[in-house]
């Protein structure tokens, strides 16, 4: 399962990177989409929301796979429940967040990988 976590790692640092380019991207085109409506006060309110909470968003998720992705590499129990959940809802996003969601979930959540995560957990310091 080794191979298999690696693999869910490489995917979320190589789609998280993409996700980061694509909304900065977004970002720039929709504010250069609101330059061509400016005297339309619907059009332009509506480009300026949308030109700021969509590149957040994706940003977000982007940031958390790519967190995630690095923390799966480095065999980090805290970065398999992030990853779950990042997959989870990456499962919304048809058909690559599917197929990448659904193969994340199966191998993040075998009793094999399971094991290996808590095989590589810190013990916690002692309260003095």
């Amino acid at each position: 399962m080794k191979k298999h976590v690696t693999v869910v790692g490489a995917i979320h640092i190589g789609f998280g990177i993409l996700g980061l380019i694509a909304a900065i991207a977004l970002f720039v085109i929709l504010r250069f989409a609101r330059g061509f409506v400016e005297n339309d006060e619907v059009p332009t309110m509506v480009l300026g929301f949308l030109s700021i909470s969509l590149p957040l968003l994706i940003g977000f998720m982007s940031t958390l796979g790519l967190v995630g992705g690095l923390g799966l590499i480095s065999y980090r129990p805290w970065a398999r429940y992030l990853v779950i959940v990042v997959a989870a809802l990456g499962c919304l996003n048809i058909p690559i967040g599917t197929l990448k969601g659904v193969y994340s979930l199966w191998v993040l959540l075998q009793d094999e990988t399971v094991k290996l995560f808590e095989v590589n957990k810190v013990p916690a310091s002692p309260m003095v």
